[in-house]
């Protein structure tokens, strides 16, 4: 039996990190991705997007009525390519903590790592080499 075709290229196509301190929230991923997230208001929810290229997986940092952080939801993992060490070594200074340090998963698939930001929510990062 053959496999259905599926048009999408990633299982993922978006993600949110919960926050109970946005504005901490924010500076934290900003710091340790060495990067400045758009803020938007969304109703009742305070959205800061990670940068992201047309078309392809995007995610937002989400302080939202019912959305709490915590350690034991969904593992989203952050593409750090060509800067792995650079974001990992960044965490703790940015008030996190590195809970699983580097490590090669195989050749093929590459390195990971995972962390606790601010808010409690354990995030992953991953970069092939």
């Amino acid at each position: 039996m053959t496999e259905p075709s599926h048009p999408n290229k990633n299982a993922i196509n978006w993600f949110e990190i919960p926050a109970s301190d946005f504005d901490r929230a924010v500076k934290f991923y900003n710091t340790i991705m060495n990067i400045n997230m758009q803020v938007f208001p969304m109703g009742p929810a305070q959205m800061a997007f990670f940068p992201m290229e047309s078309g392809s997986v995007g995610g937002a940092v989400v302080k939202q009525p019912g959305h709490e952080p915590g350690p034991h939801g969904p593992l989203v993992y952050l593409n750090v390519t060509g800067q792995f060490d650079q974001v990992l070594g960044r965490v703790e200074n940015a008030g996190g903590k590195v809970v699983s340090p580097k490590r090669l998963v195989t050749e093929e698939i590459g390195y990971v790592a995972s962390f606790i930001d601010t808010e409690g929510n354990q995030v992953a990062i991953h970069a092939p080499k």
